[in-house]
């Protein structure tokens, strides 16, 4: 009773809560759930009473009127109608630290690799900062990620964010591999959203290894979570990113994918009412999408960098999708992989003609840029004759120019091709690259 009485006397008796407001179930629709009798904010996040006694996690998404509509995080196993709505006092807080190095988390930052609870010395947002563009610090050095193709012709820079976009089965996820262990960076953020759950494992053992995953932190999200968990995962991994490049870290972000992202934004949005618009996304997707790339990028001056890389899913290698021509116009520049080059043998399958790094001139020599335009001009001279060429169409001696594309292309094909496990430093890239018109 003593410690009772030096507890409460410091207290008004206004401060002490005498009851618990909370909401009640009244519908549920899919994986949108309805909630009468709680003024609930949106984004705010609640507890839903299920009929076994435990508590199911959701997330306020909008209102009707008096009606909240929620949507749950996890599974929606055992609800039962008229059951207690429970609204969330304050954001649960993450911390973050060093420790979450080498783990493996879901949406809600809560570990998933069985190695026990997280700990951290920092707050961490549940939503990515915001950087102001005058105070962003522009891309002025190149980054090396390891594969030949990009470094030498296609060179990114530190802080830049860059879209992979390929059809299914080209090697977008193979080619996301080889990145993630060949980049030059102190930390890598990795986002596992909407994709094959098989695909996590193969990640961490063989893109990764157990090197790569010492300096990494992998948020997951598979196909079969619910749309506001892929959606929670993703702003996630740009808040983890966020959080070590303003500790002074090189942080490379890789999300895979950027379209189940939209995907899953859309699946709420239709959930809401909300009418569809190109293909089936509603408008709100469109907005969603450039407020996520802004997030990464670089810091302020005395931060360190994040560099971003999204794949984005072209739906039967169509380069006009909706969600490819949102992210074409808002990213930094773009890595084409091909079906045709894929089914010739060609990897990587990068297309350098449809590629373009919008940062090379900020990062690259002249005399490499000027080595880069004449590859892609070999590479445009030689398409244009190279269907004459079997036929016995094509007559040396009319053009000079093509002439040499001709001679030189074997030389280009090697250069632009690379094993799985083959290291490609940018140096080695840009020697092999200004090395072809040398003789």
């Amino acid at each position: 009773m003593t410690l009772l009485s030096e507890t409460l006397r410091g207290l008004d008796l206004d401060d002490i809560p005498v009851a618990r407001v909370t909401g009640r179930l009244v519908g549920v629709s899919g994986l949108l759930l309805e909630s009468v009798g709680c003024p609930l904010a949106t984004g705010q996040r609640c507890r839903i009473e299920t009929a076994d006694g435990d508590w199911l996690l959701a997330q306020v998404v909008g209102f009707r009127r008096d009606v909240s509509f929620l949507m749950p995080f996890k599974k929606p196993v055992g609800l039962i109608t008229g059951a207690r709505v429970v609204p969330e006092e304050s954001e649960t807080d993450l911390m973050i630290g060093p420790q979450w190095l080498g783990r493996v988390v879901n949406g809600l930052g809560e570990p998933i690799d069985g190695r026990g609870r997280l700990t951290g010395d920092h707050p961490l947002a549940l939503h990515p900062p915001r950087v102001n563009p005058l105070k962003k610090r522009p891309v002025t050095e190149a980054l090396d990620v390891g594969v030949r193709a990009i470094n030498s012709v296609l060179t990114l820079g530190r802080g830049q964010r860059v879209g992979l976009f390929a059809g299914s089965g080209v090697g977008k996820s193979v080619l996301l591999g080889m990145i993630t262990r060949e980049t030059a960076a102190d930390v890598v953020v990795v986002g596992l959203i909407g994709e094959r759950g098989r695909e996590v494992r193969e990640f961490i053992e063989h893109s990764l290894g157990e090197t790569g995953l010492a300096r990494a932190v992998l948020v997951v999200a598979p196909a079969d979570e619910s749309p506001l968990m892929r959606l929670q995962a993703t702003e996630l991994c740009h808040s983890i990113a966020a959080h070590y490049r303003d500790q002074g870290r090189n942080v490379l972000l890789l999300v895979d994918s950027l379209t189940r992202y939209a995907m899953a934004q859309r699946e709420l949005a239709l959930a809401l009412g909300e009418p569809p618009a190109t293909k089936g996304y509603p408008p709100s997707v469109f907005g969603m999408l450039p407020q996520l790339a802004e997030c990464a990028g670089n810091g302020e001056s005395a931060q360190g960098s994040m560099s971003a890389i999204y794949t984005v899913l072209a739906e039967g290698d169509d380069q006009q999708d909706p969600v490819v021509d949102t992210a074409r116009a808002i990213l930094d520049g773009h890595i084409v992989l091909t079906r045709e080059l894929a089914e010739s043998g060609h990897y990587p399958a990068i297309d350098i003609a449809q590629s373009v790094s919008r940062c090379m001139s900020h990062v690259a020599a002249p005399e490499h840029r000027a080595a880069a335009r004449e590859l892609k001009e070999m590479v445009a001279r030689y398409h244009k004759v190279r269907a004459l060429i079997p036929l016995g169409g094509y007559v040396r001696g009319a053009d000079p120019a093509t002439d040499r594309a001709v001679d030189l292309f074997p030389r280009i094909e090697a250069l632009l091709r690379q094993d799985v496990h083959e290291p490609a430093p940018l140096a080695d890239s840009v020697s092999r690259l200004e090395g072809l018109f040398a003789s």
